[in-house]
């Protein structure tokens, strides 16, 4: 299925997403979730090697329009980034807070997102947009093949990986995500990035993800 993905927003939406990553990371830091924030640090990179040198540079398929793309992508890898794999890494952690770590992003996004749509008029309008059709193929192979390791080591009995839980995490941090931007009215009112975006994108690192927290977590036990 190829649609396209689009948002349009004011700069001040990004001087308030900066300022609320910042209250973020020092949250984490306060009460010591450094690796969670080495984790998201290391997941806005990846997010920005992917969003500008794959699909800006290489596949062409991401349009900016009002702002620099090079560091508008680096300022939207690093937030999305960091906020999404923090947030999976703390919900691995499974210390009781799942639900304080989980209204710490989706409260910023939306309060974000709210204000912009009040003041932010007077601000530059941003535009970007991107097609899906070149990827989400590729995206839901890997998904697959991760999911597939864990079955399969759940059904030899290697494993004992709650696969239930790993799917709730992968798919409600992208859907928490997209349902913010469509209620603020940034994203266009569609359903395919709400259901599509959801399933696929961010729920194809959790295998992953998941085998990597299982070791660092045994490292760190130890």
């Amino acid at each position: 299925m190829d649609f396209t993905v689009s948002r349009t927003f004011s700069s001040l939406y990004i001087i308030l997403d900066i300022a609320w990553l910042l209250v973020f990371i020092v949250t984490l830091l306060y009460f010591k979730k450094r690796v969670a924030v080495i984790v998201g640090l290391l997941a806005g990179i990846l997010y920005f090697l992917v969003d500008y040198g794959i699909f800006y540079q290489l596949l062409v398929t991401r349009e900016v329009t009002g702002a620099d793309p090079f560091l508008f992508l680096l300022w939207l890898s690093m937030s999305y980034g960091f906020t999404n794999f923090a947030w999976i890494w703390l919900l691995l952690d499974r210390d009781g807070h799942g639900v304080e770590w989980s209204l710490l992003p989706i409260l910023g996004w939306i309060t974000i997102g709210q204000l912009n749509s009040s003041f932010g008029a007077g601000f530059t309008e941003i535009s970007i947009s991107r097609g899906t059709g070149a990827y989400h193929g590729i995206m839901a192979l890997i998904l697959c093949l991760g999911y597939l390791y864990l079955i399969i080591q759940n059904l030899r009995g290697k494993e004992k990986v709650n696969i239930l839980w790993l799917l709730a995490i992968g798919i409600g941090v992208q859907f928490a995500w997209e349902a913010a931007l469509l209620l603020s009215g940034i994203r266009p009112p569609l359903w395919q990035p709400l259901v599509v975006n959801s399933l696929i994108e961010t729920n194809l690192g959790m295998p992953l993800i998941y085998l990597i927290h299982r070791y660092v977590a045994k490292r760190l036990s130890v």
